[in-house]
């Protein structure tokens, strides 16, 4: 087991493992921490804890020091640096008529080195402006083209539910999401109604996927033959999280509905051939790995 506590950088960034060289951390502390950037300020997310060797990736930085009032006026300064400079940029950016959308700045807190952070639909060819950058703020200037989820937990706003932005709250990491998640939990298809803002598959798609799994598992498909107390019949539908299932029994007769645990599998169906291929065409348009 090994001491240490966690460390975020950003609002709505990932949090790290720290080693505390044996001090007593509390949540909400800030800190100067060492990293592979250099030294970074940082809140304590979770206090001092053991966890298992395993789950420490090598090697486990240490904490510099608690942060001062100078650091944190350090830390203010160049947050105000950084509006500047994205101003800066951006002007830059139309000048040169480069294709990019600039999205967030950050200075390194020993202002060695400018991280401009932007999204773009191809590659960009930057180093004239990277040069222009050099000439104003006479520092090293880095630009990391990102992704439009990434984009959307930087910048933040409101889902479609009205809530903030999971990825710009809670999620640390961004999971793969498709288009097969969206169809086993019955939702629309409509690429409107199930993406983000960001204009990808929403991730809140992949939160009760392992309840869908399950189900799925333990119940008859569309186009099953079925055994019934009231015989054999064919599943016209099925209704998942109800675990129940209408069969028809003859072609005219009014479908019956019952509980899963009261049907039996005789063989599997599959889906009428219009409909597969409606659902591969739909699985092509809107996958999102």
């Amino acid at each position: 087991m090994t001491e240490v506590i966690s460390v975020r950088f950003k609002d709505a960034g990932k949090a790290y493992y720290f080693d505390p060289k044996g001090e007593k951390f509390t949540k909400g502390e800030n800190v100067i921490v060492e990293t592979s950037r250099g030294l970074v300020y940082g809140e304590v997310t979770t206090a001092n804890q053991m966890v298992p060797d395993e789950s420490v990736v090598a090697p486990l930085r240490q904490v510099e020091r608690r942060a001062t009032p100078n650091d944190r006026r350090h830390y203010e300064e160049n947050c105000k640096k950084e509006k500047e400079a994205l101003k800066i940029c951006e002007q830059k950016v139309i000048e040169r008529n480069l294709d990019m959308k600039l999205v967030d700045v950050e200075y390194a807190f020993e202002g060695g080195k400018i991280l401009f952070y932007f999204t773009s639909d191809g590659r960009v060819d930057f180093r004239e402006l990277v040069k222009d950058l050099a000439a104003v703020f006479h520092t090293r200037i880095e630009l990391r083209q990102i992704g439009v989820r990434d984009e959307a937990k930087m910048l933040g706003g409101l889902g479609i539910c009205g809530q903030p932005f999971c990825c710009s709250r809670f999620l640390n990491d961004f999971h793969p999401v498709s288009i097969k998640m969206a169809k086993e939990q019955g939702l629309s298809l409509n690429p409107v109604k199930i993406s983000g803002t960001c204009g990808r598959l929403m991730c809140c798609l992949n939160y009760e996927q392992n309840v869908y799994d399950e189900l799925l598992k333990i119940t008859p498909k569309v186009g099953a033959t079925v055994k019934t107390p009231q015989g054999v019949g064919t599943v016209m539908s099925v209704s998942l999280l109800e675990q129940r299932v209408k069969v028809r029994f003859e072609e005219n007769a009014a479908p019956i509905i019952f509980d899963c645990c009261d049907v039996k599998s005789m063989h599997r169906g599959a889906p009428k051939k219009a409909e597969n291929d409606s659902d591969q065409s739909q699985d092509s348009a809107i996958e999102d790995n």
